[in-house]
């Protein structure tokens, strides 16, 4: 019976809430997009968890807070407990959303109430470099404000205190419970947040710098109806004795798409160019001929696997930050050329996939007509591969991957997990 409900503003964001759940024994399923009908749900009964990944980082808050709600009423309807809102672990929001709104609406939604006190502001993440103090938000050793996320294109981050990041985009309080409260046990991080809640605060960030923290918080809230954060909350659960069964791992070619202009994935291409052969995407040929283009990138793949038929292929968009500079359109068109690869290289005999990037991962699995994943064991934090069913009845095994997640050598050693 599901227990835990997850809901992700994005699908590599759901991927990776689900491996955090996993890693902790629970059998985990992430549903991508939100399904037409709960019945189509009516498979995933015997998990502990189901995730719902939704692509509502950056959309209107009016869609954002509809497609919420109905999101909730499906994982209350499978019997969820507990709902968790999973954000990015950069807190990725402006000051007008999607964070706030999205959280209003699960609390507004809940049936039963948050009768536990304020509810959790949790993004830390320690085992990714992300953790809190005195509600700071901080990226490794710097301050949010001053790491990359500054210059998001979208979710440009130049501020770092997350009370105050939260407050323009709620009507409701923000409070904090402090890493002194977190190192006094879970008994005080509760009586901390209940008495934050009989003030009528209704969110508190909580300070985070280790893992034994978050499990701190996770006891602390473990009978709360909605908390929210990053995965690090999760992975903060205690972990069961018994481990859920393996996932299949389907025999085929191999491919990296990667979409993702982050540092971490540009390093990544930067490992993998040494190792696999590899094409970088040209924006003036797709411009041009996005069909002929997709084409000659199939029929190369399919030249690469004759000669090594176990050797992923990597095919990427960006290997230096001028690649993409000044201009705006190359994020849709490049989403719609690694949609396009994918489906042509699954139907070449593709099987095993690593997708880097949110946007990039959303627009493949929505192209190849995949409903919903199930997790296998985790790669690292915030990743695992999954195993799942696309339009056509093909197996396929899948990574969703954040941009800034994984090793510098993911797309080379991935493939040994299998």
């Amino acid at each position: 019976m599901v227990t835990y409900g997850g809901i992700a503003d994005d699908f590599t964001g759901a991927t990776d809430l689900a491996a955090a759940w996993r890693s902790r024994g629970l059998r985990t399923a992430v549903v991508l997009g939100l399904p037409e009908n709960a019945t189509d749900l009516d498979g995933l009964a015997d998990h502990d968890a189901v995730v719902i990944a939704l692509k509502i980082r950056t959309a209107p808050v009016a869609e954002a807070v509809d497609v919420t709600r109905r999101a909730a009423t499906i994982l209350r309807g499978l019997g969820a407990a507990q709902l968790y809102s999973k954000y990015c672990s950069t807190f990725d929001s402006t000051p007008t959303g999607n964070i706030g709104p999205v959280l209003d609406a699960l609390g507004e939604g809940d049936s039963t109430g948050q009768a536990r006190g304020a509810v959790v502001v949790v993004p830390a993440f320690p085992a990714a470099g992300r953790t809190v103090y005195q509600g700071h938000l901080f990226v490794g050793e710097q301050l949010l404000e001053h790491s990359p996320m500054r210059h998001h294109p979208l979710t440009p981050m130049t501020r770092s205190h997350l009370p105050t990041l939260l407050e323009p985009q709620t009507a409701r309080p923000v409070g904090l419970v402090p890493w002194a409260t977190v190192q006094a046990g879970a008994g005080a991080v509760r009586s901390e947040l209940d008495r934050l809640g009989a003030d009528d605060v209704r969110y508190a960030v909580v300070d985070a710098l280790t893992e034994e923290d978050l499990t701190t918080i996770a006891a602390a809230t473990e009978e709360d109806s909605l908390v929210s954060g990053g995965s690090g909350l999760a992975a903060g659960l205690a972990r069961r004795a018994e481990q859920p069964t393996a996932i299949p791992a389907v025999p085929g070619r191999r491919a990296v798409l990667a979409g993702s202009a982050s540092a971490a994935t540009r390093g990544q291409v930067a490992e993998a160019r040494a190792h696999l052969p590899h094409q970088r995407l040209n924006l003036d040929a797709l411009r041009a001929d996005l069909t002929g283009e997709v084409e000659w990138l199939r029929a190369w793949a399919r030249e690469c696997w004759q000669s090594e038929p176990d050797r992923p292929v990597l095919v990427y968009a960006v290997g230096d930050l001028t690649d993409v500079e000044d201009d705006p359109g190359a994020a849709a068109l490049v989403e719609e050329a690694l949609a396009r690869c994918a489906v042509a290289f699954t139907a070449d005999g593709a099987r095993q996939l690593v997708l880097a990037g949110g946007e990039t991962s959303g627009a493949v699995a929505t192209a190849l007509g995949v409903p919903a994943l199930t997790l296998g064991a985790p790669l690292g934090p915030g990743l695992a591969w999954a195993h799942g069913v696309d339009r056509d009845g093909t197996d396929l095994n899948l990574v969703l991957k954040s941009g800034n997640f994984g090793t510098p050598t993911l797309f080379v050693d991935a493939w040994e997990a299998l």
